[in-house]
């Protein structure tokens, strides 16, 4: 995401948390607690390491919000004093019930999805009585719509994916006699090498590897003639890139070529349903009807796609029975597949983000098999 002043930063989370009062007030709730995970940072800034001592910020309607830190996690804190205040707890302080404290009478409680069960049951006997919900019905639909920073921040993260893409296509990362493990991390260098602050994964699959679709890579070695599923992506400025391409070593059969044509034809009718208004099933509708109609309907074992944006896998998710309707700004994967167990696998994605004007490409590489003599 491009830089902004600590003025605008500030206005931006005051935003976003007057938009979380507002629908907790909608729904009756009295209070949020949002731990690890990214509702954290994306109301506050500040990204909480998974530690066994307790983050929590603590949202109520009649008080500034507060964030309760361990002491020695709080200069990792960027200060917005205006939108919520900073409690640091002590090594011999009980931090969950300096969190029960700030709850107030607080009878209805959100809990955020990545809160450690530990907290909540030790909460539960400092607040008799309460009711809990999930964070994400609060939270949740406002991450999911992207505004023009965060999909400027998609479109560079996306555009980084796309360069290693791109080399991967050109035949310049060596394949031939390397491990898959080796491939892997040479993708994962080029990715940072192009602007990533971390790999969040970087799948490389040769052959019959390629039929399982989170294959982790391994000492298999890259051979001729079979097909390379590579599916990687990281996190750049905050925001996320996703993609995945295949290369073939060698000639392909007519088989591989005729299923491909299939997978391509599968994922531009997902991207061509991503339309505003449209329902999240009728993606995977759309890209599935072609893999069925062509006889591989049982080879495609997984979702069509998954909302993306600071986490790698988020919702809006492109499944069958989500009849949540597409609005401008949802950012997720097209991703088909066919895998064909201990034989091959092919899987093609894109990120798009709906927008009135029709669906929105962060990834261009070439979509086709790609094939290295």
């Amino acid at each position: 995401m491009s830089v902004i002043s600590a003025t605008s930063q500030s206005a931006l989370y005051a935003s976003r948390l007057n938009r979380v009062r507002d629908e907790m007030q909608r729904q009756a709730i009295d209070a949020t607690l949002l731990s690890v995970g990214h509702d954290l940072p994306y109301l506050t800034g500040y990204c909480a390491m998974p530690l066994e001592r307790l983050t929590m910020l603590v949202v109520t309607h009649d008080a500034p919000a507060t964030l309760i830190v361990p002491r020695l996690e709080a200069p990792r804190v960027t200060a917005h004093d205006e939108v919520f205040k900073i409690v640091a707890w002590g090594e011999t302080e009980n931090p969950v019930e300096i969190v029960a404290k700030h709850l107030g009478r607080a009878k209805k409680i959100a809990i955020g999805d990545q809160m450690w069960a530990r907290f909540l049951v030790e909460l539960m006997g400092f607040v008799s009585g309460a009711s809990f919900a999930r964070a994400v019905d609060v939270v949740g639909a406002m991450r999911m719509i992207k505004d023009a920073a965060e999909i400027a921040a998609l479109q560079a993260a996306g555009a980084a994916a796309d360069r290693v893409a791109s080399q991967l296509q050109r035949g310049e990362i060596a394949l031939r006699g390397r491990t898959e493990a080796q491939v892997s991390a040479d993708i994962s260098a080029r990715l940072i090498a192009e602007g990533h602050d971390a790999v969040n994964f970087a799948i490389v699959a040769a052959g019959e590897n390629a039929a399982s679709p989170h294959h982790h890579a391994g000492p298999r070695v890259i051979q001729n003639n079979e097909i390379l599923l590579c599916d990687f992506g990281g996190t750049m400025n905050g925001y996320c890139s996703d993609i995945t391409r295949c290369v073939f070593l060698g000639e392909p059969s007519r088989k591989i070529m005729s299923a491909y044509s299939v997978l391509r034809a599968a994922h531009s009718a997902g991207v061509k349903a991503g339309v505003v208004g449209a329902t999240c099933e009728s993606v995977d509708a759309a890209a599935r009807a072609v893999i069925d109609d062509a006889g591989f309907g049982d080879f495609f074992i997984h979702r069509t796609g998954h909302g993306i944006g600071m986490e790698a896998h988020e919702e809006p998710y492109m499944v069958s029975g989500n009849k949540l309707p597409i609005k401008a700004g949802h950012a997720f994967s097209v991703e088909p597949g066919i895998y064909l167990p201990g034989k091959w696998g092919m899987r093609l994605e894109d990120i798009v983000v709906a927008t009135e004007a029709g669906p929105l490409s962060m990834t261009h590489v070439d979509h086709s098999l790609v094939i290295l003599s």
